[in-house]
């Protein structure tokens, strides 16, 4: 009591400039989401002018998605050791610095190494700008954390665009020399209009927690390897290259859960993973989020394969359900405190099931395939941007002390339900003669999983009003 009332206190004492505070996090998000697109765009400039093959071109994408998600936790936990200001800096430069170094490159090897260091400062950046709205913004950070649903959206989006042009102007370095004014403007805009952090964001408590860390690194790592194996043409479930990382995993998990129960101080508190109400809320992230992200991504692939839509009519489709997840993210997130988390859950569950299904069938007559994809496509997007709000505040709300750990484990939910969809997708159509149909039938039996997951969201902590 005398901590948190300690805490009010000095955050009283120094107040916040809210406007160019939340647009300083806002385009660290949004450069590391620009990052996750743009770099797909240069990949074949990339492979000539290093003199590679594309695989290996391809791991500058692999790597930077295994960095991601194996720092994500790491990055709570030291957010909340350390501070939120602190870490959020430390990231910022990381990843400016590793994108410079990366448009400096001669070397795929090099490159790749970089992408993960690249990564390493990106992780950084969600579970810190959390925890720097939650402890600075007073009764609008409900709102603000909210707004961050809308700014992932136009970093995918414009993301391709930039990349296009780079590559057709200029250089696939462009890709990574983008980020250096950009990390170098927001260095000094958080220098300025961030508050140091207050002192329970400094007190040390207790060590790191080395070995829940390697356990849970190992668990990711073996998951990670596992389905980005699947994705290959040639997987087979009994290939040493899924079993091995797969029995790694379990094993590791296993160890994790009861090192973290034993552990007075652990890496991740057990209850924040599957006590009463977080559980519920990590599994509706993985799944309506993780799980539909993941279809999204293979969207252009459907478009092409089972209707022969051209390369930039199917990834146009991307921008119209990016469109409504933005403008269905701000309209959720002014009236979250009046719905409540549950409803906005169960109505975008529900149209993110309907779109899926709309997409799995062929238009009827009259209707182009474009428009007919574009409209299901526009329903998947105002879906996820209708539990946006929701889902990340159902969590924050239960404990705001922890909401760096808390950002970080929506965060990995998220790309964990995305990564292991596009393998296990991209695995079955591999084996397919007819990959457009199949993939037809896939969305069809997703919206079905996601329909009978809804009596999940009656377990989500129902909360109306700021917290």
């Amino acid at each position: 009591m005398k901590l948190a009332l300690g805490v009010r206190q000095v955050q009283a004492a120094r107040p916040v400039h809210r406007v160019p505070a939340f647009t300083t996090v806002s385009m660290a998000l949004l450069m590391m989401s620009v990052d996750s697109t743009i770099v797909a765009t240069a990949l074949g400039s990339l492979q000539h002018g290093l003199g590679t093959t594309i695989n290996w071109a391809a791991w500058t994408i692999t790597a930077y998605a295994l960095g991601f998600v194996l720092m994500l936790p790491i990055s709570g936990k030291l957010s909340e050791r350390y501070g939120r200001r602190r870490v959020f800096l430390g990231s910022v430069v990381a990843f400016t610095a590793a994108s410079l170094c990366c448009g400096l490159a001669e070397d795929i090897y090099v490159l790749i190494a970089l992408r993960a260091v690249q990564a390493a400062g990106g992780a950084g950046f969600t579970p810190s700008a959390t925890g720097i709205i939650v402890d600075h913004f007073g009764d609008a950070r409900d709102r603000a954390v909210s707004l961050f649903g809308s700014i992932f959206p136009i970093g995918a989006m414009i993301g391709p665009v930039f990349g296009g042009l780079f590559v057709t102007y200029w250089s696939w370095r462009g890709v990574f020399f983008v980020n250096v004014p950009i990390g170098l403007a927001i260095i000094a805009m958080a220098s300025r209009y961030i508050p140091p952090d207050p002192p329970r964001a400094n007190a040390t408590r207790g060590g790191m927690d080395a070995p829940g860390m390697a356990l849970l690194g190992a668990a990711l790592l073996g998951g990670m390897l596992a389905a980005s194996y699947l994705g290959e043409g040639h997987a087979t479930l009994w290939s040493p290259a899924f079993v091995l990382p797969a029995l790694v995993t379990v094993l590791a998990l296993r160890m994790f859960f009861g090192h973290i129960a034993r552990r007075a101080d652990p890496f991740v508190a057990p209850r924040l993973i599957r006590g009463p109400g977080f559980g519920a809320v990590n599994l509706v992230n993985l799944s309506y989020g993780g799980i539909t992200h993941g279809v999204v991504t293979l969207l252009p692939l459907y478009a092409a394969n089972r209707y022969g839509i051209d390369a930039l009519g199917a990834g146009t489709l991307l921008i119209a359900q990016g469109l409504a997840a933005i403008a269905l993210s701000v309209i959720a997130a002014l009236a979250l405190r009046r719905t409540g988390h549950r409803l906005p859950l169960y109505a975008g569950a529900s149209v993110i099931a309907v779109g899926l299904l709309l997409l799995a069938v062929e238009p009827p007559d009259g209707v182009t395939p474009y428009t007919w994809l574009a409209g299901a496509a526009f329903l998947v997007g105002a879906g996820r941007g209708a539990i946006n709000p929701a889902s990340r505040n159902a969590g924050l709300q239960l404990a705001p002390e922890h909401s760096s750990t808390l950002a970080a484990l929506r965060t990995a939910s998220l790309q964990i339900g995305a990564i292991t969809t596009v393998s296990v997708v991209t695995a079955i159509l591999a084996r397919s003669p007819d990959p457009g149909g199949v993939q037809g039938w896939v969305y069809a039996v997703i919206a079905v999983l996601l329909v009978a997951a809804l009596p999940l969201i009656t377990r989500v902590p129902e909360h109306r009003g700021s917290w």
